[in-house]
C-alpha cells in the first residue's frame, strides 16, 4: 500500500514537471513576440493626431500609453489623464490606439507605449507639432512716397515651427531682402526687410511678400502696390510733320507727373495766344484751323503739381500752299539737335588725311632732291681710281653746266 502511493508521487512529480517546462517554453516563445510596435507622427497645429502601439502576439497583457511627462494617459480601455481632448480609438489585447485633437505645440514630445509583461517593456514614439505660420503684414509704406525717397519695407510672420521662409517680389520678379529670425517659445517670429530708393518708375508697382511652410499647401501672400509722387515732364505732339497754309493743326501737352499737372497753359512768343477765334483751347490740346504765315512762331505750353513745374516748345513754320517743304520736321532737328559725335568723328578722318598727305608728300619731295645731287657725280662710281674719279665727276659738272638753260 505504501509502496502503491509513493508509486503515484512520483508520476505526479514527473507529470508536473513536464506540464511546467512546457508552460516555460510557451511564455519563453510568447514572450518573444510581446514587443509593443509604435510610428513616429507629424501633425499641423490645430489637428489631430492618432498614436497607435501594436503587438504581435499577446498573453492578455494590458497596454498603456503615457506623455512625454510620463503621465499615463490610458491604461487599457481605461482612462487615466482628464484631458477631453484625449480619446480612446481602439482597446484590444494586440492594439491600444489613442486621439489628441486640436494639437498644440505644448503635445509634442515623446510618447511612450507599455506591454506590462515582466520584465516591462516599451517603445517610444515621437509626436512632431508643426507651428503654422501667421499671415505676413507689410510695414513701412509711406502714401504716398515722394520720388528720391529711401524706404525700408518689412514683412513679419509670427508662430511658425520651424521658422518660415520670407521671399519678395517686385511685380513678378524676386528681389532680395535682409532676414531676421527670432524665438518666441517653441515657435518663431520672421521679418524681412527691403530697403530701396524710390523712383518715379516705383509708382504703381505692387511689392509682395510670400510666407513659404511646410505646414501650408500654398504660400501666404500680401500685396502692398507703391505710390509715389514726383515733378511733371512734358512733351508737345502734333498732327501735321510740315504744315502748310489752309490745314488743321493739332498741339497736344503731353504731361508726365504724379499728381496729374494741371491745367495747361498755353501761350505764343511769350505772350497770350492771338486769334482765340481760330486757336482753340480744349484741356491739354490746342487746335488751329486754317493756318496761315501769321501762325509762324513758338507755342509754349505750362503745367504744374505740388513737386514743381515743367513746359515743353514748339516752333511753328507755316509753308506755302503748295510747296513740297523740308524732307524733315525742324521741330525733331530742334528737340535731338545735331549729332556732334559723328561731326567730330568726320573732322578727326579728314584732319587724319591731310597728315598723312603732308607726310608722303615730304618725303617724296626729299627722295628726288637727293637723287638729282648724286647725278653730278654720275660716272665717278666706275672710275679704275681716284684722279680719273675726279676727271669724270668734273666732266659730268661741266655737262652739266652745258645744259642749264636761262629764262629771261
Amino acid at each position: 500500500m505504501i509502496f502503491k502511493q509513493h508509486l503515484i508521487f512520483i508520476l505526479y512529480s514527473l507529470c508536473a514537471n513536464v506540464f511546467k517546462v512546457a508552460g516555460t517554453k510557451s511564455k519563453a516563445k510568447g514572450g518573444q513576440g510581446q514587443f509593443p510596435i509604435t510610428q513616429n507622427v507629424t501633425v499641423v497645429e490645430g489637428a489631430t493626431a492618432n498614436m497607435t502601439c501594436r503587438v504581435d502576439y499577446n498573453d492578455n497583457t494590458s497596454l498603456q500609453w503615457s506623455n512625454p511627462a510620463q503621465q499615463t494617459l490610458f491604461f487599457g480601455d481605461k482612462k487615466a489623464l482628464r484631458d477631453h481632448r484625449i480619446e480612446l480609438v481602439r482597446a484590444s489585447w494586440q492594439e491600444l490606439t489613442i486621439r489628441i485633437s486640436d494639437v498644440s505645440l505644448s503635445d509634442e514630445g515623446q510618447y511612450t507605449c507599455s506591454l506590462f509583461t515582466m520584465p516591462v517593456k516599451t517603445t517610444k514614439a515621437f509626436l512632431t507639432v508643426l507651428g503654422v505660420p501667421g499671415r505676413p503684414e507689410i510695414t513701412g509704406f509711406t502714401k504716398p512716397a515722394m520720388e528720391g525717397d529711401i524706404i525700408t519695407l518689412t514683412c513679419t510672420t509670427t508662430g511658425s515651427k520651424p521658422a518660415a521662409n520670407i521671399r519678395w517680389f517686385r511685380n513678378d520678379k524676386e528681389v532680395q531682402g535682409t532676414t531676421k529670425t527670432n524665438a518666441t517659445g517653441k515657435s518663431f517670429t520672421v521679418r524681412s526687410s527691403l530697403q530701396f530708393h524710390v523712383d518715379r518708375r516705383d509708382d504703381g508697382v505692387a511689392y509682395t511678400c510670400s510666407v513659404e511652410h511646410v505646414s501650408l499647401p500654398n504660400p501666404y501672400m500680401t500685396t502692398e502696390v507703391l505710390e509715389v509722387h514726383y515733378a511733371p515732364h512734358l512733351e508737345i505732339t502734333h498732327s501735321l510733320i510740315i504744315p502748310q497754309e489752309g490745314q488743321y493743326l493739332k498741339l497736344e501737352c503731353v504731361s508726365i507727373g504724379n499728381p496729374i499737372p494741371e491745367p495747361v497753359l498755353w501761350s505764343k512768343d511769350g505772350g497770350e495766344l492771338p486769334d482765340i477765334e481760330r486757336m482753340i483751347v480744349e484741356g491739354r490740346e490746342l487746335t488751329i484751323t486754317t493756318l496761315n504765315k501769321t501762325d509762324n512762331g513758338t507755342y509754349r505750353c505750362e503745367a504744374s503739381n505740388h513737386l514743381g513745374t515743367s513746359s515743353a516748345e514748339y516752333i511753328l513754320f507755316v509753308y506755302a500752299k503748295d510747296f513740297p517743304g523740308p524732307t524733315t520736321d525742324p521741330n525733331a532737328l530742334g528737340q535731338h539737335g545735331p549729332d556732334h559725335a559723328l561731326i567730330g568723328g568726320v573732322v578727326a578722318v579728314v584732319v587724319f588725311i591731310t597728315l598723312c598727305l603732308i607726310i608722303v608728300l615730304g618725303r617724296y619731295l626729299a627722295r628726288h632732291k637727293g637723287t638729282y645731287l648724286t647725278h653730278e657725280a654720275k660716272g665717278a662710281e666706275d672710275a679704275p681710281d681716284a684722279d680719273t674719279a675726279i676727271i669724270n665727276a668734273e666732266g659730268n659738272h661741266v655737262h652739266a653746266e652745258e645744259k642749264k638753260e636761262y629764262f629771261i
